[in-house]
Formats: structure tokens, sequence, C-alpha cells
């Protein structure tokens, strides 16, 4: 059994070509697992080249067929010949599984728009279109918003951390933040593993920076206070979204971390939303493709740049930094917060060193004086996409629940193709040493 996979019309598309038995089975299932994507509702197998079909077979279709139905979607057959008819009918499943004369008729009726994706049609609620994207806009609070720096950021870039720098921070302080951190038994523990991470509902990724490579993950069912996490330095949300944004691209490719923001920006000054030039975003999306970083050592006095100068200067960046601009995760689901500094908006409310203290110019990110992005995303796979419900208790079910694959500091060539974001203005930043 040979099985292609393609995508047409947002329709999945698999051509199945030779024997469909327990063995043809097992790599059909294989194989859809593989290409299926967290957004993606209709499937259509072309069996018009599949010659034989067994009962494995139809217990993958009827799987299938489960599968798409907890996602509202649909799985048909295509141009299924006499012999496997026969079997389907025999079976007694042809009445309870869609099946066409031609694999067009099927990616038809799959991609049709009472069949098909989108995140707008899903909510109902009044949409525009801007630079390509169509979006929706749901007002939630109208109470203000801060942020709370603590630590500093300059003592990271620079490697300047000693013990005496690190805070121990409670998990119920940190609802969505972002820093560099550790978990460990004691401080003298955690200390040489300080890397980056990200808290989402109480939940906390970190990226040790122990040489292998691989994120941790702890979120506690409660906040007994036994476990701490050590910081050197954290940047954490005061206070509700202002908006829920809702954005669809309408393309595979998607569109920019950096163009979603400005996509952010743009529409707060249209509408010239006070305080817009400093917004914190937590976002629940669909990658087209994760393009990362990641600190490779514990920012720490002892493995500071001999000459004094920062981990992000040209000479240091190989040593320091583990840059992947190929992008990754193509239609997994990402759960990340992040803070965007709009250098050409009225910042003259905001002290400069507290912007200063939010987010600095990742050498991976060229052409951004404009703009600059902090932003660290967590990636999970098999959470189906619905843009109906609520962005805080989905955020909260997939950091608990869903599958967990990566966290990396984001790009901002990372491409997202549909997201439902938490939206703050914020108006006031404090320091807290």
């Amino acid at each position: 059994m040979d099985i292609h996979c393609e995508r047409r019309d947002g329709v999945l598309i698999a051509t199945l070509t030779g024997r469909l038995d327990g063995f043809g089975a097992g790599r059909l299932s294989e194989g859809i697992a593989a290409a299926l994507q967290d957004d993606d509702r209709a499937i259509v197998l072309d069996c018009s080249a599949m010659t034989y079909l067994s009962s494995g077979g139809i217990r993958v279709f009827i799987a299938l067929r489960k599968r798409m139905k907890e996602r509202s979607g649909s799985v048909a057959l295509a141009g299924v010949g006499d012999y496997p008819r026969k079997v389907l009918e025999m079976a007694g499943v042809h009445t309870i599984l869609l099946i066409y004369p031609t694999r067009q008729e099927a990616v038809a009726a799959s991609s049709a728009p009472g069949a098909s994706l989108s995140v707008l049609q899903e909510i109902e609620r009044p949409s525009a279109v801007q630079s390509g994207v169509r979006y929706s806009i749901e007002p939630v609070s109208r109470k203000k918003s801060a942020l709370r720096v603590v630590g500093s950021l300059e003592n990271v870039l620079y490697a300047r951390l000693g013990e005496e720098d690190i805070r121990t921070l409670r998990f119920s302080d940190t609802g969505y933040a972002l820093g560099l951190g550790a978990l460990g038994e004691d401080l003298s523990d955690a200390f040489s593993l300080l890397g980056e991470m990200v808290s989402l509902h109480g939940a906390m990724v970190w990226l040790p920076t122990d040489g292998n490579n691989t994120p941790d993950f702890f979120a506690p069912v409660k906040d007994t206070g036994d476990v701490r996490i050590y910081s050197g330095f954290n940047v954490a949300l005061d206070g509700p979204f202002a908006e829920i944004i809702t954005i669809e691209t309408g393309s595979e490719d998607g569109i920019t971390l950096a163009d979603l923001y400005r996509l952010i920006f743009s529409l707060a000054e249209e509408r010239r939303l006070e305080h817009a030039g400093v917004v914190a975003v937590a976002m629940w999306s669909v990658v087209a493709g994760v393009c990362s970083s990641g600190v490779k050592h514990a920012p720490v006095r002892r493995c500071a740049p001999a000459d004094g100068s920062s981990i992000m200067d040209p000479q240091n960046i190989e040593e320091w930094l583990a840059i992947d601009e190929e992008p990754k995760y193509r239609g997994d689901t990402m759960v990340s917060f992040g803070i965007g500094v709009n250098r050409t908006g009225d910042l003259s409310s905001f002290d400069p060193g507290c912007i200063a203290s939010l987010s600095y110019r990742h050498p991976a990110n060229p052409g951004a004086e404009a703009m600059y992005l902090h932003n660290h995303g967590v990636v999970f796979r098999n959470v189906p996409w619905d843009g109906t419900l609520d962005l805080d208790t989905r955020i909260r079910w997939i950091v608990n629940e869903g599958e967990f694959v990566d966290m990396r500091h984001l790009l901002d060539s990372t491409r997202i193709r549909r997201a439902k974001l938490g939206v703050a203005y914020i108006t006031e930043i404090t320091r807290e040493p």
C-alpha cells in the first residue's frame, strides 16, 4: 500500500494505491496521523487505485470518521472500485461513510462553504480585512493593564547574573509571564540551569541550559508554595486583556509574527487607543512554521564573555545562541505570551529605562528597528482548532491536557496561520530590583 498526501482547497487528500490489508491499514493510519494538522477538518481518501480492502482498512476509515467528527469535520471516500465497494456493503458501513464517484466531487463537497474551516464563520462576529488578514475584534475589559518587571534584562544580556540577583516567584503570581528561569530543589540546584521560560496560567515551561536542548514542563494543580520558580528576569502581565482578536490568513503559509504585531499596532492606531505603543499578547494559534532561538548557557557571571561584551554581539552568537531559522511544526498548535514595543509610536508616557527593560533587538531579527518583540511559545500537537472556544479556558486546557512538543524563544519570522489573541494595551510598567 502506497500513500501520498497533499492539500487542495483546504482539504487533506490521501491517494491510496494497492492493497489496503492489515499491513496497509497500519501504514494508512500512520500516514494520516503524520499529515493531519490541528486545523484540518476535511479528509478525502482517493481510493481509485486501491485494489483490495480488508476489515483492518475499514476500521481505519471508521476511526478517522470518529476523529474528524470530534472536530465537526468529515472524511470522504472517492473513486471506490467494485470489489472494495462490495466489501463496504457487506460490512454495512457504506451508509455511514461519505462516498463520491470521483476525487474532484469529493474535494468540492469537502471544501464547500458549509464544510470549510473559517474561524470567523465559527464565531459569527463582524469581521474585516487588512493586509490580506481577516480579523474580528471582541471587547473584553476597560480596566487598565500593566507589566511588572522583576530583575534586570541587562544582566541577562551581559551574563552578569549572580545568586543575589535571583528572585523566587510563586506559580500563582505568574499567570502570563516570560523571562529567564529554572526549577530546582534550591537555588544552587537551579542557578546553572537558568534558561528561557514562559508561564501560562500557572504552568511553567522552560529550556534548561544543560546542553540537552530539551524543554521541561511543570503544571501544578494548585500552588502550595513549596515549589518556587527561580528567575533572573521576568515580565508578567498584571490586569486583563482589553480585547480578543481572532485572525485567519486564508493561506497555508500564514503571516509572520512581525506582521501580526504590525496588524495589532495598526488597528490600535486606527482606533486611537490610548497607550497602544506597548502591548502584551497571549495567543493560541495554529502555526505555519516556528523559527526559534534559545540561550545555550546560563547567563551568569562565571560564564560571561571575557571582553565584557553582550552575548548578543556578533562574536558571541555562535557560542551563546542556538538559532533555528528553518520553520518547524507546521500545522501544530502553539500557545505563547509576548511583549511588543512599537518604537515609532508614542512612548512618551513610559520611562525609557522601563521600555529598555522589556525587550531587545535579537540578532536573528533583521530589520526590526521600528518594533521590538519578545515572545516565547510552547508547541502542542493533536489539539483540534475551534475558534468558538474561550481563549483563557482553551489555553488552560491545552497546557494541562495537550500533547507537549517543544518550547522556544520565537523569532519574528515565525509564521501564524490562524489565531486567537488576548491583547492588553499597557498603561504602566513597574520594575522591581
